[in-house]
């Protein structure tokens, strides 16, 4: 596995995504990422602090940039709550939950990011407006109707499969309903 074409791969995907992502200040995204699929292991059976710390830093910066709250899921072994900000709780009225994401419940990525915050919290559930899913670990859950996939260049990153998606409002009415071009 060469982390450099990981870092490449990772950074060209970041490009595409929010050059379709059309976030705005204060908007939540969602990362799922298994550092194991990333590997070419089993999803949470070889957790990886290495592509960890090779993929969050880009992405923090991207995300500062913006000004928007990145929200990361963790595994399972946490029923996929997310590590997010303490402003983000804040902004959107979140109930925060206590537990501390580790190695063996949380994984590689929500164990860097709660090292990276400056005021880390969990929370069980968010309605992201986007999400970058790496190594299928399903963020569906914790996006707003209605998604609209972010078809990539590049479909892997490593070995896990990527998906990508953003957010719109559903559009409601009938036959004589307008709509603005989105």
């Amino acid at each position: 596995m060469n982390f450099g074409d990981i870092i490449k791969d990772w950074n060209q995907v970041l490009e595409e995504f929010f050059a379709q992502a059309n976030l705005k200040p204060r908007h939540i995204l969602v990362l799922g990422c298994s550092t194991s699929e990333v590997m070419g292991h089993h999803i949470g059976k070889a957790s990886s602090a290495e592509v960890a710390e090779a993929l969050l830093p880009p992405l923090l910066a991207r995300v500062k940039q913006k000004e928007i709250y990145l929200a990361i899921q963790a595994c399972e072994h946490l029923n996929r709550a997310l590590l997010v900000e303490e402003a983000c709780i804040e902004q959107y009225g979140l109930d925060p939950v206590t537990v501390v994401p580790s190695l063996q419940a949380g994984g590689s990525m929500a164990v860097n990011a709660w090292q990276s915050f400056q005021s880390p919290m969990m929370v069980e559930t968010i309605r992201g407006h986007a999400g970058i899913d790496v190594g299928d670990t399903f963020i569906g859950m914790h996006l707003r109707p209605v998604v609209v996939p972010i078809r990539p260049t590049i479909k892997e990153i490593g070995h896990a499969h990527l998906t990508m998606a953003k957010t719109r409002p559903r559009l409601i009415g009938g036959p004589r309903a307008m709509y603005p071009m989105a």
